[in-house]
């Protein structure tokens, strides 16, 4: 391959309008942000509890420099492991309540870690089709014979657990689903890792401090505990900073520790982002009005958003998708929402499956009940203009 090849690939991609391009950011994550120089309002954060400018969070982080400095300069096993990122550790695995949690650099290497120290060439791993990106590629470089069931189909995971003759078997998924928005079945699936001798790997990136009454997440919201469960969520999204964690049983942790290359071998995670996560924790649990506030704006903009011609994905989380269908017509639409001054990502193949390209509105608890009916007037304008 030449380097025309690469632009020949390019120039194909930007055809079918699946070329993607990074837009600038010049002001804090915030419900209102300076993007390419001009003020918008923007449902494309994750930034769901609206944590990630709190200057409570900032001075947390200051202190933590001024106490650690800014660099783990090591590894967490040769000398990166500092008092912060174990203080965390330990108020992670309380805060979802289970034995032990791993700190991990990103959630993309908390799940790959994980999924490749857990199983092997002889194991069997199951993968709902609308996982991750992180999930899948988890999947593949673990070398286990990988079987994927339809979204959510508890039935097809079912014949093919029981059809497996693997000593270990793995069930990963979302637990709340990126794209769609929408629960995993939490508490079936659990129950089918029972009868067939499982464990359970939930990815619980978006609803980490959104579900549960204190923010506990999938586990919180549906009042599930095994043994069997293996809970991953990232510390980016709603908690505000950065980084990821896996929680388990003190022996999966350990394993972990132990095996999981993505852990083993990367320099360990500033230790002052540990201390504003450590604030970002507290925050979360106490201020219960950021969690009320948002359900109060998914309500509002489904309620508004009545009779668009563009349909809404069920999805009770903070991740509203808005089906447009073509890539072309999503960019077009995108485009006159940002004239408008209202910015939202257009999710285009392959992220989504051909012929599904969506706005994907995701609501913070920065928003106002304001915000949100710009955007539902905005959209109904241009559903009439485009």
């Amino acid at each position: 391959m030449s380097f025309d090849d690469l632009a020949t690939d390019l120039s194909a991609l930007a055809a079918r309008g699946l070329r993607r391009q990074r837009r600038l950011l010049e002001s804090a994550q915030s419900a209102r942000v300076i993007v390419d120089g001009r003020d918008y309002v923007a449902f494309c954060s994750n930034d769901y509890l609206g944590l990630a400018a709190d200057p409570r969070l900032i001075e947390a982080a200051c202190n933590g420099a001024r106490n650690a400095g800014v660099g783990a300069g090591a590894s967490h096993l040769i000398l990166g492991h500092t008092a912060s990122h174990q203080r965390l550790e330990v108020a992670l695995a309380k805060f979802v309540q289970l034995p032990g949690a791993l700190l991990f650099s990103t959630g993309y290497m908390a799940n790959i870690g994980a999924v490749t120290a857990l199983v092997g060439r002889h194991d069997a791993l199951f993968s709902d089709k609308l996982n991750h990106a992180s999930l899948n590629d988890a999947a593949l470089l673990s070398r286990a014979n990988l079987k994927r069931y339809a979204h959510c189909d508890l039935g097809a995971l079912e014949r093919l657990l029981a059809a497996s003759t693997a000593q270990r078997k793995l069930v990963i998924t979302d637990a709340v689903f990126s794209m769609d928005g929408d629960l995993a079945p939490v508490p079936q699936l659990l129950d089918l890792c029972d009868r067939f001798d499982a464990w359970l790997l939930l990815d619980d990136a978006h609803g980490f401090g959104v579900l549960g009454a204190t923010g506990g997440g999938v586990l919180e919201h549906f009042k599930v505990a095994s043994p069997r469960i293996i809970y991953m969520a990232t510390l980016g999204k709603a908690a505000g900073v950065a980084g990821a964690f896996v929680a388990a049983s003190a022996d999966v942790i350990e394993t972990l520790i132990q095996s999981a290359r993505t852990y083993i071998y990367t320099t360990a995670t500033p230790p002052m982002l540990s201390d504003a996560l450590l604030a970002s924790l507290d925050i979360i649990a106490r201020e219960t009005w950021r969690r009320d506030l948002l359900s109060q704006l998914i309500m509002q903009l489904k309620t508004g958003l009545t009779g668009l011609r563009w349909q809404l994905m069920t999805s009770s989380t903070a991740i509203q998708p808005l089906i447009i269908g073509g890539n072309a017509e999503v960019m077009r639409v995108a485009a006159a929402l940002a004239e408008r001054g209202v910015l939202v990502p257009a999710i285009r193949p392959p992220t989504v499956p051909a012929g599904s390209a969506r706005l994907r509105i995701s609501l913070s608890g920065a928003h106002t009940s304001e915000d949100v009916d710009r955007l539902i007037e905005a959209l109904h304008a241009v559903a009439k203009a485009v």
